[in-house]
Formats: C-alpha cells, sequence, structure tokens
C-alpha cells in the first residue's frame, strides 16, 4: 500500500507519553503510528527532525467575525490565524452581524465560509425567539448553543427563567450543550446606569460594572436553573474564585457541567488597564492577583476543563476610545495561546499532558468531536507541529489575524508552532499559509 505521506522522526504525544516514532497519513486520516521500518510506502516523506507532534488543537472560543463585521476579521484571516497558532479547529460564536440565530442565517454563514477555511470550524447559534426551531437549527450543523448573559443577544429572554429551562431542555434533546457567558445582566445595567449619571468614563469604571458579584450572582442563577434539565452546561472565561468555586461544588452532583478560563485571565491582572488602556479591556474583564491565583489552582486540581482564547479581534481604533463606554471589549488570542501555555510548561506551573487535555482532549470530548483531540490511527490527521525549544518574541504586528496588536506584544515564550496539518493537509510551515481556503471542513457536534 502507498499512502499520502509519512512524518518521519517525530516526537508524538501519544497517550500521555512522548514517543518515539513515524506517523502515516492516508486519505486525510492517521493511517498507522509506529516505527520507521513499519511504515508503508509514500507519495511523501517530511523528515521532523525530533519536532514535538501534538493532537490538533481545538479552540472552543473564538469570534470570526466576517459578514457585517469582516472589517475586524473575515474567515480566511481568521482561520489562517488559528493555524498559525496551531489550532486545527475552531468553533465559532454567534455573536455576529447579523446574530447566528436561525436555520437561515446559519446556513448562509456556512456557506460564505466553507470554501475559505484553513481548518476546521463549528458554529455555534444564539437561541431562536421560538425553541421549535432549536432542532432545526441543530440539524442544519450548529455545534452548540450559546447564551449570552448580560445581554440581550438573541431571541431568548435572559430575564425569564422558565424560557430558559425550556431552551435548555429542547438543546438536551437534540444533544447539543449550552456555552454561557455568566453576567448578571440586570447588575450589570444597574452600575453601568449609576456611573453614567455621575459622567464616569474612565477606563476604571469598566471593573465597577463588571465586577466579581456580577459573574458570581449568574453563575449561581444557572446553576439552580439546570437541576431542572438535563442540559449539558459549559460556563466560557469564568474569571473569579468564587464562581469557580460554586461550578466545582457542583460538578460533584452533576457530571453535566464543565468550564474553560482563557489565558488571558491567567497571564495578566486588572494592573494592565493602566499600562495598556483599552486594550486590555474585556469582558470579563482582568482581576487582581487573587483571582488569577485560584485559576491557576483550578487548572491543578482540575477543576477546570478547558482554556479557551477567546479570540476577539477588533479594529485598532475601537480599543482606543477616550471614553470606557466606547471601547470594545476582546482581544486577539489565537496566536498566542499556545506558545503562553509551552512557556509556563518550562516554568513549571502546568504540564504538557495538562495542555493537551485542556486544548485538545477535552474540547473534542465536551463538544462531541469524537474523530479528533488524539492521535491514533484511524482518527483524523490533525496535527499541532511544535518546536518546543524554539525561544521567540511575540510580534504582533505579524499576526494573520487582522487584529495586530496584543498586551504581549514583545514577551519571550518558549515552544512556537511550526507546522499545522488539516485533515492529512499541510496548511501553515515556518510562518506561512500554504494551503488554499477550503481545506478546512464544517464540523457538527453533538454532546456523548
Amino acid at each position: 500500500m502507498i499512502v499520502d505521506s509519512v512524518l518521519l522522526n517525530a516526537k508524538a504525544y501519544l497517550k500521555e507519553q512522548i514517543v518515539d516514532c513515524c506517523i502515516a497519513i492516508e486519505e486525510g486520516k492517521i493511517q498507522k503510528i509506529g516505527k520507521e521500518t513499519n511504515m508503508p510506502q509514500s507519495d511523501e516523506k517530511t523528515d521532523l527532525h525530533n519536532l514535538l507532534v501534538l493532537p490538533g488543537l481545538i479552540d472552543e472560543h473564538v469570534h470570526l467575525r466576517d459578514e457585517g463585521r469582516a472589517y475586524k476579521e473575515d474567515f480566511t484571516s481568521g482561520t489562517s490565524a488559528a493555524a498559525a497558532g496551531g489550532f486545527t479547529t475552531v468553533l465559532d460564536m454567534p455573536n455576529n452581524d447579523p446574530i447566528t440565530m436561525s436555520v437561515e442565517r446559519l446556513k448562509n454563514r456556512i456557506q460564505l465560509a466553507k470554501r475559505r477555511l484553513l481548518v476546521n470550524v463549528g458554529f455555534y447559534s444564539e437561541f431562536p425567539e421560538s425553541i421549535q426551531e432549536i432542532k432545526d437549527i441543530a440539524d442544519a450543523g450548529a455545534v452548540a448553543f450559546k447564551l449570552f448573559m448580560g445581554n440581550q443577544t438573541g431571541g431568548l429572554n435572559v430575564y425569564d427563567d422558565t424560557a430558559i429551562i425550556d431552551a435548555f431542555n429542547e438543546a438536551s434533546k437534540v444533544e447539543r450543550l449550552v456555552a454561557v457567558h455568566a453576567e448578571d445582566r440586570s447588575m450589570l445595567a444597574t452600575n453601568e446606569a449609576k456611573l453614567k449619571q455621575m459622567h464616569k468614563s474612565a477606563l476604571k469604571n469598566f471593573f465597577r460594572v463588571h465586577t466579581e458579584e456580577v459573574e458570581l450572582r449568574s453563575v449561581q442563577r444557572l446553576l439552580v436553573l439546570i437541576e431542572r434539565s438535563n442540559v449539558k452546561l459549559h460556563f466560557v472565561h469564568i474569571s473569579t474564585a468564587k464562581a469557580l468555586e460554586a461550578i466545582t461544588k457542583a460538578k460533584k452532583a452533576t457530571r453535566r457541567i464543565t468550564c474553560e478560563v482563557t489565558p488571558n485571565h491567567l497571564m495578566l491582572t486588572e494592573d494592565e488597564v493602566v499600562r495598556f488602556g483599552g486594550l486590555a479591556i474585556m469582558t470579563p474583564p482582568l482581576r487582581n492577583r487573587l483571582q488569577v491565583d485560584a485559576l491557576w489552582k483550578g487548572l491543578e486540581d482540575r477543576s477546570v476543563d478547558t482554556i479557551g482564547s477567546d479570540h476577539a479581534p477588533h479594529a485598532l481604533e475601537e480599543k482606543s476610545a477616550n471614553s470606557v463606554w466606547d471601547v470594545k471589549p476582546g482581544v486577539p488570542g489565537l496566536e498566542v495561546t499556545l506558545p503562553l501555555l509551552l512557556t509556563m510548561v518550562r516554568k513549571n506551573k502546568i504540564t504538557i499532558n495538562q495542555v493537551v487535555s485542556l486544548l485538545s482532549e477535552k474540547p473534542a470530548k465536551i463538544y462531541g468531536l469524537s474523530d479528533r483531540g488524539r492521535l491514533e490511527t484511524g482518527l483524523v490527521a490533525d496535527l499541532t507541529i511544535v518546536d518546543y525549544n524554539r525561544l521567540f518574541k511575540i510580534d504582533a504586528s505579524k499576526f494573520k489575524t487582522k487584529a495586530k496588536f496584543s498586551p504581549y506584544n514583545g514577551w519571550d515564550v518558549y515552544g512556537k508552532s511550526v507546522k499545522t496539518i488539516v485533515n492529512g493537509t499541510l496548511v501553515y510551515d515556518e510562518g506561512d499559509i500554504v494551503a488554499k481556503g477550503g481545506v478546512g471542513a464544517v464540523l457538527r457536534g453533538g454532546t456523548t
């Protein structure tokens, strides 16, 4: 048998060990893993010279923009950034323009994207106004549903507990989890109204709106509501000790709850706003050192299930407004997440096993992407190839994303993604995108 390609001299992450091996790829899947003498003949051979091969990384929390916000990011630039960061799969959030919350809008978005994707993409949907549409949206390809509790983004009334429970039950029936941005809308509105009435517009007021209590109250409310539903609930970008504690306690009673943190809330503190101004504004906001330490403890004791970048590109002028009320929250994250975490591996803050679990294995399991997230014969050949020992400086001007700014600009980090293989095809190679759009697939999910 002659296969498409063989990767020689790899140090591959296999079942929690780094193993010297070769990997054969045929028709987009891993055909064989073993010694060179046992490899089949191939049309192409690539000597990796002992580079580290990880299961293709999965970022469950990405804003690819496009459509009405293509000036911030589009499918080509966003999936290029993913490939450059070592991500072979990303899940696209629905707060777009127009909002993804119907069969028609989801189908239009998929149609617009599919010939431009350089990595695999799964699409979230917001909840529609009528819960009867939830099944049709899932059938049309939604990988999961997203619920923004802090504002009225989709068709579901976030003040109505009964409506939320009904929506959760419908999502459970179609085996789709619900990812939730947990901030209490009424508290946010009250806090913001008070500050605006006092004509307070300095950046520090962002923290006075998005308080720790805002996150905790929303988490507590959702943990009560989930008791009346069989839905799987995934809390995204948890940022506070008390919220994580509440989630961890609830996990002991049910396996239907998981949670994510972002690199930003692990690496940065609220003090960065003094240094970077609006560039460091995001939701939830950066917190104090005590909260950061609690999140690291959550990684250590496995209370945290996944890491998502919350890649949120904006035009630079949207980050540099004089008033906090005009600053768009969020920063790009796809191209910095892996090196930031690998640098923490070198500092003994986290292990390589945890990195693979948080960025590959757990996201694949939680979102029902059963043929990805591991290096195994028969699974899809999504591979992230890393020069673990390479020291380099983060240079935002060279990002593939349209958002060429970062609070990490100039940081020295270890561990550079040098090749990214998606569905068996080399997409990114030493700084260059070497494939055409359409290599990436549109993925469908389902809780398992």
